[in-house]
């Protein structure tokens, strides 16, 4: 066992119960194939790490990543008080997915990383149908994580699915939020109405994405009747090699800290196991990938005095625009957009250094 991998107590080693007597054997996943690939990523951090479960009063538990700089040789209470960050990944992702950040990151204060409720090893409960109800959940459990945790105030960083939950988040436990970084979040823009062209200037234009083929919308139509990943899991034996074609980016992404598909197997394994967080995530969003309860339509109700950052990759399916329309609904506040060269959706993998090196300023800023 890796030794930067604290032990944990009680911790579930098999599948749950799913209702299929046959399917876990059909999927060569488990949660203890996920810890064990994930101990292989981890293995590469070279601070200080101590992983483990937080239990939250409902008795969910969140998988969480704490990291602190080695040099330092002070145990975390009498390190410098300076404001942790907290990151939190997209839709389908898990701590593992940071680990060209977080040392890096964990330099100079304590960082913060955990699976989402429903992701990768964290529990993973039912989610309602309905989409606030289901937002609610995911918050809700990022504040009894917090306070669990002992956490008085953060710089909050989430991307892609964990932009959109951290600005609900900071919307309703502003006082907890130093600044806020949100990067490629996803869930901003409206859904434009077919026939209806919105003026120049104004409204749900910020999102130009180019029309689809009448096959695309017929295959998503088909694909919405059922949760975002269920392709991996009907795959079977085949899930991983699905996995390597459809997403080949991630290995290459990582290829300087791995030879092998750890990665990809990663992905799979946290995206292979029973249905839960992407239940939540159908239940938020429409056909397409829009959100059913645009976050440009909420962020009015961030407090003018929270600095907010948004990032963004040149390259990203996401449109920057968002970016600049929440700056012109927060006018006179502290709100900036920050342009990546040369970076996909995932900013933080594409360009690490500058990613990191982004981030840290903001911090500095922060105390």
């Amino acid at each position: 066992m890796d030794p930067t991998v604290a032990p944990m107590q009680h911790e579930t080693e098999t599948e749950p119960y799913s209702g299929w007597g046959w399917w876990p054997s059909w999927r060569p996943t488990s949660m203890s194939l996920l810890k064990s690939t994930e101990a292989k990523v981890l293995s590469c951090i070279q601070n200080e790490l101590w992983s483990r479960f937080v239990t939250l009063p409902n008795q969910d538990r969140i998988w969480t990543l704490t990291l602190t700089n080695k040099t330092a040789h002070k145990p975390l209470e009498q390190a410098p008080k300076k404001t942790p960050l907290v990151m939190v990944h997209g839709f389908g992702g898990g701590v593992g997915l940071w680990i060209r950040n977080l040392d890096a990151l964990s330099h100079s204060r304590p960082v913060y990383a955990f699976d989402l409720l429903g992701f990768g090893r964290s529990s993973r409960p039912p989610f309602p149908t309905d989409a606030a109800l289901a937002e609610e959940q995911f918050v809700n459990s990022m504040e009894q994580w917090r306070e669990s945790v002992g956490l008085e105030n953060m710089i909050l960083l989430g991307h892609s699915l964990g932009g959109y939950l951290a600005t609900s988040y900071a919307i309703q436990h502003p006082s907890r939020v130093s600044h806020l970084i949100l990067v490629d979040p996803w869930g901003f823009p409206e859904h434009p109405q077919p026939g209806v062209e919105t003026p120049a200037g104004q409204g749900p234009e910020v999102v130009k994405r180019p029309p689809l083929p009448r096959w695309v919308k017929a295959v998503a139509s088909v694909v919405s009747l059922f949760n975002p990943l269920a392709v991996i899991r009907a795959a079977g034996p085949w899930g991983p090699g699905l996995v390597n074609r459809l997403r080949p980016d991630f290995k290459r992404k990582f290829e300087d800290l791995f030879d092998d598909d750890t990665m990809t197997e990663y992905i799979y394994h946290c995206n292979a196991q029973t249905p839960s967080g992407e239940v939540g995530f159908r239940a938020m969003s429409e056909s397409l990938g829009w959100a059913k309860r645009p976050m440009l339509q909420r962020v009015h109700l961030l407090p003018p005095s929270m600095p907010l950052t948004m990032l963004y990759g040149s390259r990203s399916w996401v449109d920057s625009a968002s970016g600049d329309k929440v700056a012109q609904i927060r006018v006179q506040t502290a709100t900036r957009t920050v342009m990546i060269d040369d970076a996909s959706h995932h900013v933080y993998a594409d360009q690490p250094m500058e990613f990191n090196r982004v981030v840290k300023n903001i911090c500095n800023d922060v105390d």
